[in-house]
């Protein structure tokens, strides 16, 4: 009977993985090629014949590694993505919402700057605001931790003014669309004091807390990586 695991183990000679995927696509291809030689077996066929057809299943080796390497890429890149940008993001984002919903219930009311004869407002909430920063600095550490770049990091701590934006980027047309009698005076003025407040101010608020962070970590790194050296 043939060592399948030894048979794979050099047909993917080279396999560009670190060792444990390398072992884990060696112990699940060599139990696939096991499998399928005693099925046919089974089928009454001699030692030598399963294994032939067994192995003909796998088709050229060559092409086998390229497509385990892509595939295992793939899985990488989108398990990166998820680590590094995702769960920071939606953590920081449900924190920062969070907060803003409980200032915005049990708070004081926030500082509203109108003009006369104009129906549009800006508004902050000073203390969600002041704590803005400390939910960029919590952004920044979790990415930074979890090996994003810096253009990673910076998308994470701006994910929630990020998302507001798209919010207001979305609410302007529906809003015109359902009531045409609007003035698109008033539509534009409140959509620009809206991005103001809810969208520059906060963005800077989170990067005044993220960037410290992020740049104190990217020194530490880069500092260990030379005394690693």
């Amino acid at each position: 009977m043939a060592d399948w695991q030894e048979l794979v183990r050099q047909e993917l000679a080279g396999l560009a993985l670190d060792l444990q995927q390398n072992r884990e696509v060696i112990e699940e291809l060599s139990a696939h090629l096991e499998e399928t030689f005693e099925q046919f077996r089974r089928e009454g066929r001699t030692e030598s014949e399963s294994a032939q057809l067994a192995l003909g299943q796998v088709g050229d080796w060559m092409i086998l590694r390229r497509r385990i390497q892509a595939a295992r890429a793939k899985e990488h890149l989108m398990t990166s993505r998820i680590t590094q940008f995702w769960i920071p993001s939606m953590v920081t984002f449900v924190v920062a919402e969070g907060l803003l919903g409980l200032l915005q219930k049990f708070g004081p009311k926030p500082m509203i700057f109108a003009w006369s004869g104009n129906l549009a407002v800006l508004q902050f909430y000073v203390p969600w605001l002041l704590t803005l920063p400390l939910i960029g600095a919590m952004a920044a550490y979790l990415s930074h931790r979890s090996g994003g770049t810096s253009r990673v990091v910076f998308s994470t701590v701006l994910f929630p003014a990020l998302a507001i934006l798209g919010l207001f980027l979305f609410v302007l047309p529906v809003a015109l669309i359902v009531d045409r009698h609007i003035d698109p005076s008033i539509v534009a003025t409140g959509f620009i004091l809206g991005i103001l407040g809810w969208v520059f101010v906060p963005a800077a608020a989170l990067l005044i807390g993220g960037l410290p962070v992020y740049l104190f970590l990217s020194r530490h790194s880069t500092s260990r990586h030379i005394a690693g050296q």
